[in-house]
């Protein structure tokens, strides 16, 4: 059966142009379209269609709102359309907090002739969103517990489902905690790897950690250099410890998390008391890599590292994570059932490399009990 899909955008030769590209998959098929975003609600209600693709600037109600009307009635997986900008990128952040999935660059260029690479990856996309038939996520925390540092957010974790729950609080035993994997050694650095999903399963997790955080942390998101300016802008100030896009020779300090640029690689010093960020070359698939980063942690760093492989596609971090399972190092990767996409958590954990499997609503909590 094919996976049903209705574009959203206010552009008729988008609209066609994403259609034609889609249903070269005989796996898509476009059951509807919508030039604006109240139509777009009307459409996800009459269709049901298992992704949308949606613009964000339109008539009458914008992207944004309709993702948060539509998530609201009938979540639905959606993948927005953005500009490289920072504007684009302060846009895309928001409709991932209001429940889109994931987001692509939306260009011209990108949509015109064969499209090649870019007609591949927006089918991949849409067909990686889709095999999340029911979403249970719910939008990250942002300013209500970054605003309230008094709240115990650990008290009151959210089950998948989004019920509350107090298995994460409580000692169960039949289910050791994540934290015994360290053995009680305290890790000299916290790195954490995603993509497809990650933006909101990072935010997830450095919300609930505390002021006056004592680990430092390297953060590798697959992310468009024009984006990841924006998003650490937005982490910092959502977040009680510092986020900040990497330069080359920041140090690393404890309560403050570096953002690997976009388009770039995020290495450490040979001391591992600094980042060095280098160009990104096309020998390398992903600009920031997982792998770079990790890899040149467990050649430099010395001491005890703790590494969180999130939900994205592909495998960029299985490799990394094998070095440093040679040097002693910690895995955690995401469970299956908090992931948007399965596949750099399940590369890790199949071959036999993961300590701990964490549900991302529960594993900033875990983070922050480290002391």
């Amino acid at each position: 059966m094919s996976t049903k899909v209705l574009v959203v955008d206010d552009s008729a030769f988008f609209r066609r142009r994403i259609k034609d590209i889609l249903e070269r998959d005989p796996r898509l098929k476009v059951v509807g379209f919508a030039d604006n975003g109240r139509t777009a609600v009307e459409q996800a209600r009459a269709l049901q269609p298992d992704v949308i693709t949606m613009d964000y600037e339109m008539p009458l109600m914008d992207g944004i709102s309709a993702v948060r009307q539509i998530m609201a009635e009938q979540p639905t997986p959606i993948l927005m359309f953005s500009s490289l900008s920072y504007e684009g990128a302060r846009v895309t952040l928001d409709a991932l907090d209001a429940g889109a999935l994931d987001y692509l660059p939306k260009s011209f260029e990108s949509m015109s002739g064969d499209a090649g690479d870019s007609a591949r990856q927006l089918q991949e996309r849409v067909l990686a969103i889709a095999r999340r038939s029911t979403l249970k996520r719910q939008p990250a925390p942002s300013t209500e517990v970054a605003a309230s540092p008094r709240r115990s957010i650990a008290n009151k974790p959210r089950a998948a489902d989004g019920t509350a729950s107090n298995s994460a609080t409580r000692k169960d035993s039949a289910k050791a905690s994540p934290l015994d994997t360290l053995h009680g050694e305290r890790p000299r650095l916290i790195m954490i790897g995603a993509s497809t999903g990650g933006p909101v399963a990072i935010q997830d997790i450095l919300v609930r950690l505390p002021a006056g955080y004592p680990f430092p942390i390297l953060l590798i998101q697959h992310m468009p250099g024009t984006f990841t300016s924006a998003y650490a802008e937005r982490l910092n100030r959502l977040c009680r410890i510092q986020v900040k896009e990497a330069q080359d020779g920041d140090l690393i300090r404890p309560g403050t998390a570096l953002l690997a640029p976009g388009g770039k690689q995020m290495l450490l010093d040979a001391n591992g008391q600094a980042v060095s960020v280098i160009a990104g070359t096309d020998q390398v698939q992903y600009r920031p890599s997982v792998d770079v980063t990790f890899g040149s942690a467990a050649r430099n760093v010395r001491g005890k590292l703790l590494a969180l492989v999130l939900t994205g596609m592909g495998a960029d971090g299985r490799e990394g994570c094998r070095l440093l399972k040679r040097n002693g190092a910690t895995i955690w990767t995401q469970s299956e059932r908090s992931c948007v996409v399965y596949g750099m958590p399940m590369a890790v954990a199949t071959a036999g490399m993961s300590d701990a499997e964490v549900d991302i609503n529960e594993a900033g909590m875990y983070l922050s009990e480290l002391h």
